[in-house]
């Protein structure tokens, strides 16, 4: 990558030593992402989920450009800012892929298939980039791939009964399309976690906004295009303020610890539909937010 390494590498920036504090705040990232999705869900009941994202996305880029303009911050490295506008723009593919890889097979599935990917290819670049790490890092990562896995994947959700047909392999691919596209843009985000993060955060919804303008434009929805604003806008907020906790995770530990934490997001979405809408969650998701809390403590030490 010529001078540009990533953030533990850099002189100017050397790695903070702060598991505890980073796992708090991969927490409260993990929590932001699962309640986006939870509001984009509902958003998604109403509205065609492209417009949920797209509205999101637009004025969350709206409100980071005044930011930074407002408080004249400091525009980071070209470096930085071609990282976060390939995070932001294959992220956003990725997102479509996601969605459509739901529409189109068994969701628990492929929902798992993606969320372990999305932790397990931010993983194997750290143990390239960083090497081995200790005993307890090594048992909590394990167990949060375990806990996202049982998290995410539930045998009796709608379109995955025993009677259903098995998924049909595009959405296998798709999903796993998706998952490594959210884990490629996490270690994009990871590498301008030591410049300008909100700048570089603008950057990135800049260019998912302009992938989503791509995806309307040659792939527009048939449903009526109402009533997705403020859903839309809500979940854009609570995705950009993960994001920015994330990169804040990613900035005081290894990277593989910061997906792992911060990709236990669903637990989130799944307590807040328990909450609000009152749906049970099966003993499998138990037992994997079980293990969630397991693993942040091993990745705590």
């Amino acid at each position: 990558m010529g001078k540009h390494e990533p953030q533990p590498l850099q002189p100017g920036h050397p790695r903070v030593n702060a598991p505890g504090t980073a796992a708090g705040i991969g927490l409260l990232s993990a929590t932001a992402w699962g309640g986006s999705d939870f509001v984009g869900g509902m958003g998604a009941r109403r509205a065609p989920a492209l417009l949920i994202v797209a509205s999101g996305h637009l004025v969350s880029l709206l409100v980071l450009l005044l930011i930074c303009l407002a408080a004249h911050l400091t525009v980071p490295g070209k470096h930085d800012l071609l990282f976060a506008s390939l995070g932001g723009f294959e992220g956003a593919l990725a997102l479509a892929l996601f969605y459509r890889a739901l529409a189109m097979g068994t969701m628990g599935l492929t929902a798992a298939l993606t969320g372990l990917l999305t932790a397990l290819v931010p993983v194997l670049f750290s143990l390239l980039q960083d090497g081995l790490p200790g005993i307890p890092t090594a048992l909590g990562l394990a167990t949060g791939l375990t806990a996202i896995w049982l998290i995410t994947h539930t045998p009796g959700a709608a379109g995955n009964t025993e009677n259903s047909p098995p998924a049909p392999p595009i959405a296998l691919l798709y999903g796993a399309l998706a998952g490594v596209g959210f884990g490629v843009q996490l270690i994009l985000f990871k590498l301008v976690a030591g410049g300008g993060v909100v700048w570089a955060m603008t950057a990135a919804r800049a260019a998912g906004v302009s992938a989503m303008l791509l995806l309307l434009l040659f792939c527009p929805p048939k449903a009526p295009w109402r009533g997705f604003w403020r859903l839309g806008i809500l979940a854009g907020v609570l995705d950009t303020a993960g994001n920015l906790l994330y990169i804040e995770t990613s900035r005081l530990g290894r990277l593989d610890e910061a997906a792992v934490i911060c990709s236990l997001y669903p637990a989130g979405t799944i307590l807040l539909a328990a909450l609000i809408l009152r749906e049970k969650p099966s003993p499998r998701q138990v037992a994997g937010m079980a293990l969630a809390l397991g693993a942040v403590g091993l990745l705590s030490l």
